[in-house]
C-alpha cells in the first residue's frame, strides 16, 4: 500500500486522512465528533423495534417457590 487511506467524516462528509496523528478520526474535527456524540446520546441512532418481553430475556430467572 502506497497511499494514505482517506475516509469521509461521518458528520459532514469532508475527506479525512486515516492516520494515528489524527486524534478525531474518523471525524475531521472535535466539533464533528461532539455533534455525533450528541446525536448518539439523544437516541438518534436507535434501532426501531419492539421491547422484548421481560420473561423472554432470561427464562431461567423465574421466581422459585
Amino acid at each position: 500500500m502506497s497511499g494514505m487511506r482517506v475516509v469521509n467524516c461521518p458528520t459532514c462528509g469532508k475527506p479525512v486522512e486515516w492516520r494515528p496523528e489524527n486524534s478525531w478520526r474518523p471525524f475531521c474535527s472535535e466539533r464533528c465528533k461532539k455533534i455525533d456524540l450528541g446525536a448518539w446520546a439523544a437516541g438518534d441512532y436507535s434501532v426501531p423495534g419492539n421491547e422484548p418481553d421481560p420473561g423472554e430475556l432470561n427464562p431461567s430467572s423465574t421466581p422459585r417457590e
